[in-house]
């Protein structure tokens, strides 16, 4: 069996069950992981089928031109769309967004028009005002927009909704869905409300963005508003596609909350996914209290964590906003720009080695290995005080003076953890890497670290 191009391998994502993450709730967690599309991510459904639908409208003809203001993933859904079907596509998209996520959207062939994120919707800068612009110059073009489109909606209704149910076997009772535009909850919540009305639909916000006062107060507070980092959901607007009715609550994630729990999904449980799967999981923990044993909750991961490698998934970025306070420095972050391989001196070397080694290559301190393995350390104090005893001990071995070896720390160990470890008589540490290898790491390493 072969697929005759890559649009019909939209849809039929796996869902998988949460482990580590979620082991305080008392329910099942399993997520949709919408990864496996062909584009990496869920916006490839609704991308689609805007496109076939406009062509059915007689809206999109021939050699026409897409434009759309997009976050990335909507854009690399019609990316796919439009290299298969022929239209040229071009994309707006706020400063905000990941650089991965404009790369890749303009290595699929897509022209990129990059506008500021601190302007109001209806500013003639803003993402939204520029696609319009465009599509209004440029003849025979669409606009999907897919904020007020109705087929991003029916995409979900047709495809994910069914999709879960089935997958579930019908025992789903809540969805747990980050919002931007709104088209996913509302078409897969409508879906799983007619099969079963008791099924909750929770739609996770961000601060910044105006969905949670609106859906409790009816209210569109412009108070509310402010710029975020978080990135593919929460809005200025209220977007047609957003059904309030089918949503029956918001909880709001703040940025850093969801940026580390979307970390958290990497390494605890190995999906690598992007910035609203965190926002996800993180609000379905606060929500926590909510839920019972018998409850199976679906959450939606949008994308993939490739396009936010840049960003949450760079320590140095996520340090910079305050995100990853000198607590969260590990010694594999300490060691992970050392290239250099490790110094150091065989047991049953000379100490004259062991002298030279130290003094070519301006260190205070020697590990000392047998095998492959420590056995004990040299430090530029010790050698100093021994030679200065006696002269002759340069011809004999290493293991005659040697001091114990090195503490070992591991990987994970955090900053605070390993500065104890350091004493009068313990001048440097020692990590062993996956790889076998050993490095050292001294209280200068730990300097460096805190200064950055």
């Amino acid at each position: 069996m072969y697929y005759d191009n890559i649009l019909q391998t939209i849809g039929n994502t796996p869902l998988i069950k949460l482990n580590k993450i979620v082991k305080g709730l008392p329910c099942t967690v399993l997520v949709k992981l919408e990864t496996f599309n062909p584009g990496n991510s869920i916006k490839d459904r609704m991308a689609l089928k805007m496109v076939e639908d406009a062509e059915k409208a007689g809206i999109l003809k021939p050699g026409g031109t897409v434009i759309e203001g997009t976050s990335g993933n909507t854009g690399m859904g019609l990316a796919l769309a439009c290299i298969v079907k022929g239209y040229r596509l071009i994309c707006t998209m706020p400063d905000k967004q990941s650089k991965e996520k404009m790369d890749i959207l303009r290595a699929m062939g897509a022209e990129v028009i990059v506008t500021p994120t601190n302007v109001a919707a209806d500013d003639p800068r803003s993402y939204y005002s520029v696609a319009k612009k465009l599509n209004a110059e440029i003849p025979n073009s669409f606009y999907p927009n897919q904020y007020d489109n109705q087929s991003n909606v029916e995409a979900h209704y047709e495809t994910t909704g069914p999709e879960i149910w089935e997958q579930t076997e019908g025992k789903i009772t809540h969805l747990v869905v980050g919002v931007g535009t709104g088209g996913t909850i509302s078409g897969t919540g409508r879906y799983l409300k007619e099969q079963n009305p008791d099924v909750k639909i929770w739609g996770i916000d961000t601060y910044g963005s105006v969905f949670k006062k609106y859906k409790e107060t009816g209210i569109f507070d412009e108070k509310e508003i402010y710029s975020y980092l978080t990135e593919g959901i929460g809005e200025d607007i209220l977007p047609k596609c957003v059904d309030f009715d089918v949503i029956d609550l918001f909880e709001k994630v703040t940025d850093k909350d969801g940026m580390i729990m979307t970390r958290r999904l990497a390494k605890e449980e190995g999906i690598f996914v992007g910035n609203s799967a965190g926002c996800a999981v993180q609000g379905l923990l606060q929500l926590k209290d909510k839920l019972t044993k018998d409850d199976v909750v679906v959450v939606i991961f949008h994308d993939h964590g490739s396009r936010y490698v840049g960003k949450i998934f760079n320590d140095d970025w996520m340090r910079d906003r305050g995100f990853l306070g000198r607590d969260s420095i590990t010694v594999a972050d300490i060691r992970r720009r050392d290239n250099n391989e490790l110094i150091y001196v065989d047991g049953d070397a000379p100490v004259s080695e062991a002298l030279a080694k130290i003094t070519e290559n301006n260190i205070s301190q020697l590990p000392v290995f047998s095998n492959g393995e420590p056995v004990g350390s040299l430090t530029e104090g010790v050698l100093f005080s021994k030679l200065l005893e006696n002269p002759d001990l340069k011809a004999e071995g290493v293991n005659t003076i040697m001091l114990p070896p090195f503490p070992e720390v591991g990987p994970q160990d955090s900053i605070e953890d390993v500065s104890s470890k350091f004493s009068k008589d313990v001048s440097a540490l020692l990590f062993k890497q996956e790889t076998g290898d050993y490095k050292i790491i001294t209280k200068h390493d730990i300097i460096q670290a805190m200064a950055n």
